[in-house]
C-alpha cells in the first residue's frame, strides 16, 4: 500500500500527537513501513537525531512507533519559543534564524515549499506517512500562510482527520465549527472526526455521533477512551498536567519515599527528562514554584529551559536561591540539567541568547557559562557510577568546568550536581545508581526497584497506543482513506440551508 493522511484537532492537546502515534504503531504491526511527520512544530520539548539535527520530541516518539530512526524530514519547521516574544526557526534540524510572529510569517511560502519537499521525500521512502497538524485547522487569521495544517493538505491532496478533546467538553461545537470556519476546498479534504477522551457509557453518545455524521456529512471514524499513565513525550506546556505530581502505580520497594521537587521555570524546555525518574516505583515527582514547596523535596532539579538568564531572574525573584543555596550548605542534593546547570555556575556570559552580558549565577558549581551563535546538538556517551550513560546535548551555552569532580561532562560539588546531558536518567543503571546515593544523602530508606525499564515502558505505552487505534477505531475506513484520499462529500451547509439533491449536481 501507498499513501498519507493528515490528522488535525480542533484545538492545541486535543491528541493530535496520540492519535498520529498510535496509527503508526498499528501500521507498524501490520508490517507497514510507516514515517510520521509535522511540517511545522512549536515546542520547547526537543530530541537531537543520531546525524545531528534537532526535531521535536513528540516526533522522535512518533518515530519510535513507526518502529523508524528519527530524521529532519519527520519534522522540517521547528519553533522554540524565547523570553522576547520571538521564537529561533530551526530548519531541516539547524537554527537559522530569531523572529518575531510577522517576521515568520512572511518566511512561510518559502518554508510550505521545503516541508513539501520534505513530506516527498517520506513518500519516496516509506509506504505510509502519517502527518500531524498543529494547533487547529480552523485558525483563519493564519490560513493564507499556513503550512502545518489546511495548506498542507491541499498543496498534497491529503485526506484529513479532525480530533477532538470530549473531556474538556463542547465537542460536538468544536467539530461542527471547525467544518463551518473552512473553505469549500478545504472541507472536501475533511474526511472523519475521531472523538478522544472519552469516559462514560457509549450508549449515551451514541445519539450525537449520528447527528454529528447527519450535519456535517462526515462518520466518526473512532471514540478514544481516555487513557493514564501515558506519560508521552508532551509537545509544551499544555501537556504538564499530565506530568505533575507524578507517582509510581506500585510503591516503595525500601521504608521510605523518595520525593523529587522539579523547578517549573516559565520557558521549561525538555521536561520529558523527569519522565524516567517519575515512573520509579517509590518516586513522587512534582513540580514547584514556591520556596516551601522545596522544602521537604529529598532531590531538586533545576531542568532545561529555553531562556536561561530570563528563568534565573524569575528563580530569584521567587525567593528560590536562598533555598538553594542552604540546601547545598546542609549536603541536601540537586541537579541541574542543561540549562539548570548554567545556573548553577559563578557567571553567565550571554549576548548571545538574552544579550544580558554578565549576569552572576548561583555560585553552587565551579563553572563558567559563554553563550555561542553555533548551537550545540550532539548525542555523547559516558559513563558515571560505573554505568554506561546515553544522552543528547541542546544548548548555546558552553559549560567550562573550573573545579570539582567529573559527572556526565559536567560537574558535583557535594550534593550539587549538574549536566548538559538530557536523556540521561533514562539509562536505568546510572538512575538507580542516582537515586541510591540521593537516598542516602537525603537519610532515606528508599530502596530503587532492580527491575525498573524505562525503555520497556515506553514502548508498552507505545503498543497501548497501537491497541486504542485497533480496537477503537474504524480501521477499514482508515485503510480507505490512506489509500484512496479524502472521498466526494456533499458540501457542507449550514442547518437551515437548502441542501443539494442528486438532481442539482
Amino acid at each position: 500500500m501507498s499513501g498519507s493522511l493528515l490528522v488535525a484537532g480542533t484545538t492545541s492537546d486535543a491528541g493530535k500527537s496520540v492519535v498520529t502515534a498510535g496509527i503508526c504503531r498499528w501500521l507498524a504491526r501490520q508490517g507497514v513501513r510507516v514515517a510520521p511527520f509535522k511540517a511545522q512544530n512549536m515546542s520547547l520539548n526537543s530530541f537531537v537525531t543520531a546525524d545531528g539535527a534537532e526535531i521535536g520530541r513528540a516526533q522522535a516518539m512518533q518515530a519510535q512507533a513507526a518502529r523508524v530512526e528519527p530524521e529532519a524530514a519527520m519534522n522540517p519547521v521547528l519553533l522554540k519559543p524565547g523570553a522576547d516574544g520571538r521564537s529561533q526557526v530551526v530548519l531541516l534540524g539547524k537554527a537559522v534564524a530569531e523572529v518575531g510572529a510577522l517576521d515568520y510569517r512572511e518566511r512561510k511560502p518559502v518554508l510550505l515549499e521545503r516541508a513539501l519537499e520534505c513530506l516527498a521525500d517520506l513518500r519516496s521512502r516509506y509506504e505510509v506517512v502519517v502527518c500531524e497538524g498543529a494547533g487547529s485547522p480552523a485558525e483563519i487569521n493564519l490560513r493564507d500562510r499556513d503550512i502545518a495544517n489546511m495548506g498542507l493538505a491541499t498543496a498534497a491532496k491529503l485526506p484529513v482527520v479532525v480530533v477532538g478533546d470530549i473531556d474538556r467538553g463542547g465537542v460536538f461545537a468544536a467539530m461542527y465549527g471547525t467544518l463551518a470556519l473552512l473553505s469549500a476546498e478545504d472541507q472536501a479534504l475533511v474526511a472523519g472526526w475521531f472523538v478522544n477522551k472519552f469516559r462514560g457509557d457509549a450508549r449515551l453518545l451514541a445519539p450525537g455521533l449520528e447527528m454529528l455524521r447527519e450535519l456535517t456529512g462526515r462518520p466518526v471514524l473512532g471514540t478514544l477512551p481516555m487513557l493514564s499513565g501515558l506519560w508521552l513525550d508532551a509537545e509544551d506546556s499544555l501537556d504538564l498536567t499530565t506530568v505533575v505530581d507524578r507517582g509510581s502505580v506500585r510503591g516503595p520497594v525500601g521504608a521510605d519515599v523518595l520525593r523529587v521537587a522539579v523547578v517549573r521555570f516559565p520557558r521549561l524546555s525538555n521536561f520529558t527528562d523527569l519522565d524516567a525518574l517519575a515512573q520509579e516505583p517509590g518516586v513522587l515527582v512534582r513540580w514547584a514554584t514556591r520556596a516551601e514547596e522545596l522544602a521537604d523535596a529529598d532531590l531538586v532539579v533545576l531542568p532545561g529551559t529555553r531562556a536561561t538568564v530570563a528563568d534565573l531572574a524569575w528563580l530569584r525573584e521567587r525567593g528560590l536561591e536562598p533555598v538553594l543555596k542552604a540546601r547545598a550548605a546542609a549536603g541536601r542534593p540537586v541537579l541541574g540539567v542543561c540549562g539548570g546547570y548554567q545556573m548553577l555556575g559563578q557567571v553567565i556570559e550571554d549576548q548571545v541568547e538574552s544579550k544580558a552580558g554578565t549576569v552572576e549565577g548561583l555560585g553552587l558549581l565551579p563553572t563558567r557559562v559563554l553563550f555561542g551563535r553555533e548551537k550545540v546538538l550532539a548525542r555523547p556517551v559516558g559513563e558515571a557510577f560505573g554505568e554506561r550513560v546515553e544522552g543528547y546535548e541542546i544548548h548555546h551555552g558552553v559549560v567550562t568546568v573550573e573545579g570539582g569532580e567529573p559527572f556526565l561532562d559536567g560537574c558535583r560539588v557535594g550534593s550539587v550536581r549538574g549536566t548538559t546531558w538530557h536523556g540521561a536518567l533514562e539509562n536505568d543503571g546510572f538512575r538507580r545508581a542516582l537515586l541510591r546515593e540521593v537516598a542516602e544523602q537525603a537519610g532515606r530508606a528508599f530502596v530503587p526497584a532492580p527491575d525498573t525499564s524505562f525503555a520497556a515502558a515506553r514502548e508498552e505505552r507505545l503498543d497501548r497506543l497501537g491497541d486504542l487505534i485497533e480496537e477503537h477505531a474504524d480501521t477499514d475506513a482508515l485503510w480507505k482513506l490512506i489509500e484512496g484520499g479524502a472521498p466526494a462529500h456533499l458540501p457542507f451547509v449550514p442547518p437551515g440551508a437548502p441542501r443539494a439533491t442528486e438532481t442539482d449536481r
